[in-house]
């Protein structure tokens, strides 16, 4: 029992360090209320209707895999991105080995008839994976700043000259300039389940609350893949797109500003995007994100220490890195906390005073909510109804808690897994791509079906022994394993049924069709 005690207090310990950072965000946050930055700079010289030669030449990355889907509505939006004639040129990068390659070459062909600069580029092999196409692209590309979009991305038409005046604001000069990226913030295409409710809430608070005060408080803010403009010069200096990680994004981001570049966060500019509509997408797509930061935690963290930086900026550089380790935390917590909760009730366990203790976690609570709080009422007009269901979106992220563990388990042991890409428009019945098999896939949901019934009869005991302040959560566990569990268990199941492709109309947890509400002017 004194173990079992020890592994839950640390597990909490974790929990309320991380928790902690999340309140100090949050109060920085409500404290400067700068989620819109103001009027986009305009100097003379590159006002929209100032001399073209003005503009910096720039480069728009369309990295592609397997999108056929997608593939042609992303090219058509960035066809529409209004900038100087001349000065923008558009490169897809196409690694596909299906039918995407027809796709794209059909809508190249058709707007390069139409006097668009767009060429169709692709490899013979996927090496370096989204990292290797866009190093291979920025080899022949004329463009001094380079903008990167996703496949499920939609850029609204006036992205570019909403984003580039941002790295004059120092300087009229380019070159001089120490303005390495511009970042714009995430928006949502398809916010119409619980799932991609969940997913929507989670997003907005990473965007509105820990990269809006990052960037606001000078410290290490990240390139989020997509959706954002770098500076060629900064990419090049920094040294390239790596691929020894499943996060070159986080990766190339810490290197850039090591070597003394900025970063510049507009969160007024939302891009919108699809969210996956599935369980196994996302839970493919958080695992990927979560072994891509503990690896990029383990290449980074040593030259973040020896760097000459305040201490805050590494302090909170290193709380950015190591997030990862919640998901352990969570795992722990979710395993210990019934057992120690009834046996206290039962007079055979940790002591009032271990429990009052522990009771300190709600800080760390605290922290999730307000971050929330403050993120849906920036974006959303309608946030205290979308707040209601804050315990929803904290149970669907503890859901992950399992393949999120294996994930930074596996990068923490150097085991090294290729770069599977997140689907859109269609949930594969093998969400793990050719490289994970389905019985991978299926041992996993089998372990969360364990892990919901074992929370489920944690729930039972702590009712029956009276510890009604632990209900809340340990409801909160087993509702976000089983949601994970049951979601994805009859995904599959219709997959096998039906013998074909899911697509997101097949989900399970539909709640409507209509829109997300608009962003709040």
């Amino acid at each position: 029992m004194i173990l079992l005690a020890v592994l839950y207090a640390a597990a909490m310990l974790v929990l309320l360090v991380f928790g902690l950072n999340q309140l100090w965000l949050a109060y920085r946050h409500a404290r400067a209320d700068r989620l819109r930055p103001g009027p986009v700079p305009e100097p003379d010289a590159l006002a929209v209707d100032g001399p073209a030669t003005a503009w910096p030449t720039l480069t728009v990355q369309l990295p592609l895999y397997n999108e056929r889907y997608v593939a042609a509505r992303l090219i058509d939006a960035c066809v529409r991105l209004e900038y100087p004639a001349g000065r923008l040129e558009l490169q897809v990068l196409d690694d596909s080995t299906d039918e995407t390659r027809a796709v794209v070459a059909e809508r190249v062909a058709h707007w390069r008839r139409r006097g668009v600069d767009i060429v169709h580029v692709c490899r013979d092999d996927r090496a370096g994976y989204k990292a290797g196409a866009l190093a291979n692209g920025l080899g022949f590309a004329r463009g001094d700043l380079v903008a990167v979009f996703d496949a499920d991305f939609v850029p609204p038409a006036d992205f570019l000259l909403r984003t580039v005046p941002y790295f004059f604001e120092a300087s009229d000069d380019l070159a001089e300039s120490g303005i390495g990226l511009v970042q714009a913030r995430w928006s949502h295409l398809n916010v119409g389940s619980m799932l991609t409710l969940a997913q929507s809430a989670l997003l907005d608070a990473h965007f509105v609350i820990e990269q809006g005060v990052r960037h606001e408080t000078n410290c290490f803010m990240n390139f989020n893949g997509t959706a954002g403009v770098w500076r060629r010069a900064c990419i090049d200096a920094a040294g390239g797109w790596q691929a020894d990680t499943l996060t070159e994004d986080l990766d190339l981001s810490y290197r850039a500003q090591l070597a003394g570049w900025r970063f510049r966060f507009v969160g007024d500019l939302g891009v919108p995007a699809e969210l996956p509509a599935s369980v196994a997408a996302w839970r493919q797509q958080q695992f990927r994100w979560t072994k891509g930061t503990a690896e990029t935690a383990r290449k980074m963290l040593g030259r973040l220490w020896r760097a000459r930086l305040p201490l805050r900026v590494k302090l909170e550089g290193t709380l950015h890195l190591t997030g990862f380790v919640v998901f352990p935390a969570i795992l722990t917590a979710a395993v210990l906390h019934a057992p120690l909760l009834t046996a206290h009730a039962l007079g055979a366990g940790v002591s009032d005073a271990y429990l009052g203790a522990m009771g300190l976690g709600l800080f760390a609570f605290a922290g999730m909510i307000l971050a929330h709080l403050f993120a849906q009422r920036a974006l959303y007009a309608d946030w205290p109804r979308r707040m209601l269901l804050f315990p929803w979106f904290l149970a669907a992220s503890m859901g992950l808690a399992l393949s999120n563990t294996k994930g930074a388990a596996e990068a923490l042991l150097r085991r090294r897994s290729p770069f599977i890409r997140t689907p859109k428009l269609s949930a594969s019945v093998r969400p793990w791509g050719n490289d994970y098999g389905s019985s991978e896939r299926s041992a996993l949901t089998w372990m969360e079906g364990t892990l919901t019934l074992y929370c489920a009869a944690g729930f039972v005991a702590l009712v029956v022994s009276g510890e009604w302040g632990a209900v809340p959560f340990q409801l909160m566990f087993t509702v976000g394993f089983g949601f994970v569990c049951v979601h994805d268990a009859v995904q599959q199941r219709r997959a096998r049924a039906k013998g074909r492709t899911l697509r997101p109309s097949d989900s399970p947890l539909s709640l409507s069709a209509r829109p997300a509400p608009p962003p709040r002017a």
